[in-house]
């Protein structure tokens, strides 16, 4: 318990550092030192897949992703527009911790147990039987989504040049 209170409080630290960073690129290395955590936390559950594939899409591919679209999109000239997205933001930040908020009061109290995990959880073949068989069409959108991202990245950075 005392490892998941130190990632759990290390994980927050580090989202908040990235929300709170003036450098877009220093806000996505401590996006990655998070989601490092998180696959650590997803290791001490006993699911080594789920945390080492988190390790490899998310803190690795993802992340270099997003690192070339900071790096095309000219982080300075974004900078002067921060004023109305800080108050954007802020709304939605608001938003949210209501939502939180009314969920976390409508959760009912528990008898001081946890949970069991199912069988395999974690596993290869459980993730690939659920990845391809429950979420095939979200799992396809996402990746034509992140393909319509990249490809509008290069078409912004390309009309200032």
């Amino acid at each position: 318990m005392i490892l998941f209170f130190i990632l759990a409080a290390l994980s927050v630290i580090f989202s908040l550092a990235v929300v709170f960073q003036r450098n877009p690129v220093h806000s996505a290395m401590a996006l990655v030192a998070t989601l490092f955590l998180v696959a650590v936390l997803f290791l001490t559950l006993d699911a080594p897949m789920v945390g080492f594939l988190q390790i490899l899409v998310y803190a690795g591919a993802i992340m270099i992703l997003f690192l070339f679209v900071i790096m095309l999109l000219n982080p300075e000239a974004l900078e002067r527009r921060r004023v109305f997205w800080w108050g954007l933001g802020s709304t939605a930040a608001l938003v949210l911790i209501v939502e939180m908020a009314a969920l976390l009061s409508a959760i009912p109290a528990r008898e001081g147990r946890i949970a069991a995990v199912a069988e395999g959880f974690g596993s290869p073949e459980m993730l690939g039987r659920t990845l391809f068989r429950d979420f095939v069409l979200p799992f396809e959108i996402a990746s034509v989504l992140l393909l319509v991202a990249i490809v509008g990245a290069v078409v912004l950075a390309k009309r200032e040049l």
